[in-house]
């Protein structure tokens, strides 16, 4: 088989005999030769608990075939969407059967999950099997046949958090790209969102008691173009913020797609952007903070949070209002960062020492862990949990948090071990900022080479973990942080098509990495490509950038060798 991955095979993408399904399915049974047909007869039957998902049909496989879908009863001519307890027993919550061949109920096509989440991740599948055109938002094609091959799919994710990380700290993305992105990452069966809102570069949610985090907070004079030690910069302003609309619009949005979001208030470091609105929450007795804006280069930033009184009161506050956009249905976790923050300041800080001698404190580490657990506590009382970056764990852990381990995987093994749940992102493997490839047309080259084939031969679970402690991993992550994407296109440039492998390792039982058959992953892509075509994603060619997409002259900061994928 060729894996070339500049030139690919190109089967059918129905040939059921070599399904091009993406995430790999649990099992694949193809039925019989005939297909199943969808016409403008074909009506919807959604079955008790499923209701809410008749809209989202109708908005995909409806806008892209031209059918209305109406309701109908279960029979011949109809898809029907049904929560069933067997399936749920055998294949979890988020596990689903999908049969088009008669075999469980004579209708074109059944949708069976253990809960309605189960229900939505064989859509996405029933979606796959019509083919890429399934994924665009109208009908390309008058009078076109649609139909289904007759197969049964039994699927199940391996992991129950599978997420993406979207930076939106650094360059700002507007309301209707992230909703976009939403759209994409249910389109691969992932379920958590983790949203990055606030950083050094720009405060991105409206807090109504603190109007100065987004009329300052959310706004920089400048940005760095390309890596920190470039020479050039954009010389535009640059922000923009959600208000409390925009994000309850998000929330709710991924809560229909089944998504949970995780939001991330950075503490106490990355926090410029919030202490140039509100001087006082900086280190006043060291540095002059009414002089500071918000930041507009790239880096770990000195300038962190003072671990004062005013501090702990000013954040409570941020979190009241964050907590009422972010329900605990959704979002059960609420992300404070924890990481980069550089200790000078509190060395040299008289408010800062007096407070660990105070608190009899060792000494910085132990001041950091003080502020977490701080937030921790107050998080637990209001049916939260508190998650933040490995960082967390220096100077001991909180006792409720969760650990999302990016320097590897040393953090996240130790926090299992210690029996805290952990969130695997190793910043080697699964950061989508980092380059594609070695060559010098990579746009802004970041970080160490990640090829699609390095994703995909990613494991999240270290193979020496103990299963008590292999039990505390939820899940896994990709990371994609846009300090060098200026804008969507970039985003998608860097995302995809890596994302599609690292959802495939996320949801699907693989076999160890050296034995996982990235041909056949390579050849499924092939169909998968004219789908992220059909979405409109500006991913990466297999054969290397295009021009438009790569930034000739501007510095990135390529890390030579990469760690082994273990």
């Amino acid at each position: 088989m060729n894996t070339d991955a500049s030139n690919p095979p190109t089967p059918s993408p129905l040939d059921t005999s070599a399904p091009t399904l993406i995430p790999h399915p649990h099992t694949y049974r193809p039925a019989g030769p005939n297909r199943r047909p969808l016409s403008p007869r074909t009506t919807l039957h959604t079955a008790p608990g499923t209701e809410a998902l008749a809209r989202l049909v109708r908005e995909t496989v409806g806008a892209a075939t031209g059918f209305g879908l109406p309701d109908g009863d279960a029979g011949p001519d109809s898809v029907v969407l049904r929560i069933s307890a067997e399936v749920g027993e055998r294949h979890g919550p988020e596990g689903y059967r999908l049969s088009t061949d008669g075999s469980v109920e004579d209708v074109a096509a059944l949708i069976e999950g253990g809960t309605a989440a189960g229900v939505f991740r064989g859509m996405q599948t029933l979606r796959q099997l019509l083919g890429p055109d399934a994924f665009r938002r109208a009908p390309v094609e008058a009078g076109r046949a649609w139909d289904l091959p007759e197969v049964v799919v039994e699927d199940r994710p391996r992991f129950g958090w599978r997420g993406l990380m979207l930076d939106v700290s650094r360059h700002f993305m507007p309301k209707d790209g992230v909703l976009r992105y939403l759209d994409l990452i249910a389109a691969h069966k992932l379920n958590v969102f983790h949203f990055h809102l606030t950083d050094d570069q720009g405060w991105r949610v409206e807090i109504k008691r603190y109007p100065r985090l987004t009329e300052v907070g959310a706004w920089r004079a400048r940005s760095k173009w390309g890596h920190r030690a470039s020479p050039l910069w954009d010389e535009k302003p640059h922000g923009g913020y959600y208000t409390q609309d925009d994000i309850r619009e998000i929330v709710a949005y991924a809560a229909e797609r089944h998504i949970r979001v995780v939001p991330e208030i950075d503490i106490p470091g990355h926090s410029q952007a919030a202490i140039a609105a509100y001087p006082e929450l900086g280190n006043t007795d060291v540095i002059d903070t009414a002089s500071l804006s918000v930041w507009d280069t790239w880096g770990v930033n000195p300038n962190v949070l003072a671990p004062t009184d005013t501090t702990l009161r000013f954040y409570e506050g941020v979190l009241e209002e964050v907590l009422e956009m972010f329900p605990e249905a959704t979002s059960p976790f609420i992300h404070i960062g924890g990481d980069e923050c550089p200790k000078e300041q509190w060395q040299k800080s008289d408010i800062a020492q007096a407070r660990i001698r105070e608190l009899g404190l060792a000494g910085e580490n132990e001041l950091q862990s003080w502020l977490i657990r701080h937030f921790d506590t107050w998080l637990s009382a209001r049916g939260r949990r508190l998650i933040g970056w490995d960082e967390i764990l220096e100077g001991g852990l909180a006792p409720g948090a969760a650990v999302a381990s990016w320097r590897g995987y040393g953090a996240g093994i130790a926090a299992a071990e210690a029996g805290h749940d952990v969130v695997m992102c190793p910043e080697q493997f699964v950061y989508l900022d980092h380059r594609q490839a070695g060559g010098e047309d990579e746009p802004m080259p970041i970080g160490y080479v990640r090829t699609l084939e390095d994703v995909y031969r990613f494991e999240p679970l270290p193979p020496r973990l103990a299963p008590e402690a292999a039990a505390r991993v939820l899940g896994t992550q990709a990371n994609v942080w846009t300090e060098v994407m200026e804008n969507q296109s970039r985003v998608d440039y860097q995302v995809f098509p890596r994302l599609a492998a690292f959802a495939e390792v996320a949801w699907s039982t693989l076999p160890a990495p050296a034995e996982r058959d990235f041909a056949d992953f390579e050849r499924r892509m092939t169909a998968h490509y004219r789908r992220l075509d059909a979405l409109g994603v500006d991913y990466r060619p297999p054969s290397g950038p295009l021009p438009w997409q790569q930034r000739p002259g501007v510095l990135g900061r390529p890390i030579e060798g990469a760690p082994p994928n273990r």
